[in-house]
């Protein structure tokens, strides 16, 4: 093993220890990752601050506005009662299928504006409610809430993690991780809504809704925004982006009307237009537009200096030869991919954070993706998809949504061992296996 990677071993050891044991904050855990690598990189002395400042500046230049923006999306989503109209629209268009599916679509929907952990604070009385006060059908939708939350947590911009691998690995094409990894990602929902189906159908309950029992529940809510009027903060700046990544397919050149489109398909620009619908939302609602800002900027603020220090570490990382000494060419034909997924998969085991596993791991593999194949913008994409995938294995006791789910689902910690932990562990193995699949037929033709 070359000494250079060597070095970076040691570093993931340190933010294991310093954020699992010490329990520091990961930003100054990553803050003195960066500066103690540099150091043993032996890069002059001058010029570490510079090196630093560039990839902590960097980072927050590609991604901070996305975050931002997405962060006050899901405050105002939260604040106006917007989510819970969209469950409700949900839950009444999906009726034919298992409960647990349609939990789990859900939780994957909500958690794209919205943070995991948040998320599951806001539907987790939705699950209760249709339990029927059976403890196991309780249990069986907790575990497809969690894990519908936690498949677009790790994959779907613009959650935090994914656009952090997206800056680290330098990806262009944002869109095409969207498509890809809403793709994926709705993979692991099906995975973990099936493992929540089994333990389900054992709590001996019909497989069907109590409509009048659902109708009651969301009667208590006077004041839900519309349907129509709650999802297209989320829908707008898909479409948006969507329509700019297929115009250039279709049309040639450029006209006024075609240089609009490309404008406000934009990630950040979509991303504010949907900020945009949100606050009408709120105004309708008489709700005080300042605070929501104020709560979203104090929401984005911690994501948003992790992130950016993640950036820090990344532009140190990519001074170092990670190749040296290393036979690269017997992870060809796909292996690559178990790679970042199984360095991904350690770090969340071992530190809790699926974003701090995301920002350290993608860091770690930028300098390896010409040697593995992956240095095409579709190659970085499924690079951050099998990232995303070891980022959920495992969630456990050193995780705080294992906390949340265990605490606010009502569920004894051995019984979230058993079914959120073996969930999580499920969506990642099962994953990264048709992730694999999936990769061997696309590298075939």
């Amino acid at each position: 093993m070359g000494l250079d990677l060597f070095y970076i071993v040691l570093v993931v050891v340190w933010i294991i220890a310093g954020t699992s044991y010490l329990r520091w904050h990961p930003f100054f855990v990553l803050l003195i990752s960066a500066l103690g690598l540099a150091f043993l990189l032996q890069i002059p002395l001058e010029e570490i601050p510079e090196t630093i400042s560039t990839g902590f500046g960097a980072m927050f230049k590609n991604i901070g506005l996305l975050i931002l923006f997405g962060a006050w999306i899901g405050v105002a989503l939260e604040t106006t009662n917007a989510t819970t109209a969209i469950a409700k629209g949900i839950i009444k268009k999906l009726t034919i299928l298992p409960l647990p599916f349609v939990i789990s679509a859900l939780g994957y929907l909500v958690s794209i504006p919205v943070f995991c952990d948040a998320a599951f604070v806001i539907l987790a009385p939705l699950t209760k409610k249709l339990a029927l006060n059976n403890t196991a059908r309780r249990n069986a939708l907790t575990v497809a809430l969690s894990t519908g939350l936690f498949s677009a947590h790790v994959l779907v911009p613009p959650t935090p993690g994914p656009l952090a691998a997206a800056g680290n690995l330098q990806l262009e094409n944002l869109y095409l991780l969207l498509l890809a990894g809403g793709i994926f990602g709705l993979v692991l929902m099906l995975i973990g809504a099936c493992f929540s189906y089994y333990f389900f159908r054992k709590s001996n309950q019909q497989d069907v809704f109590n409509r009048n029992n659902l109708q009651n529940y969301f009667n208590q809510d006077t004041d839900l925004p519309s349907f129509s009027a709650a999802i297209w903060p989320l829908a707008l700046p898909i479409l948006l982006m969507a329509a700019a990544s297929i115009i250039p397919l279709f049309f040639e050149g450029s006209n006024l009307f075609i240089d609009i489109l490309l404008f406000l398909g934009d990630p950040a620009i979509a991303l504010l237009a949907g900020v945009l619908v949100a606050f009408s939302i709120c105004k309708k609602q008489q709700q005080d537009i300042s605070e929501i800002i104020k709560k979203g900027m104090a929401q984005a603020a911690p994501i948003l200096l992790i992130t950016a220090m993640g950036g820090a570490l990344g532009t140190v990382i990519q001074t170092a030869n990670l190749t040296d000494g290393i036979n690269l060419e017997s992870f060809s034909n796909g292996l690559g991919l178990a790679i970042p997924f199984l360095l991904a998969a350690l770090l969340k085991s071992a530190q809790g954070s699926s974003t701090v596993a995301i920002i350290t791991i993608s860091s770690i593999m930028l300098p390896l993706l010409p040697a593995l194949g992956f240095d095409s913008e579709m190659g970085k994409v499924w690079v951050i998809m099998a990232i995303g995938a070891g980022s959920l294995t495992v969630s456990h006791a050193n995780d705080s949504y294992f906390w949340i789910v265990s605490q606010l689902g009502e569920m004894p910690v051995k019984e979230a061992y058993r079914k959120h932990t073996l969930g999580t562990l499920l969506q990642g193995v099962v994953g990264f296996v048709i992730l694999f699949c999936a990769y061997s037929v696309y590298s075939a033709f």
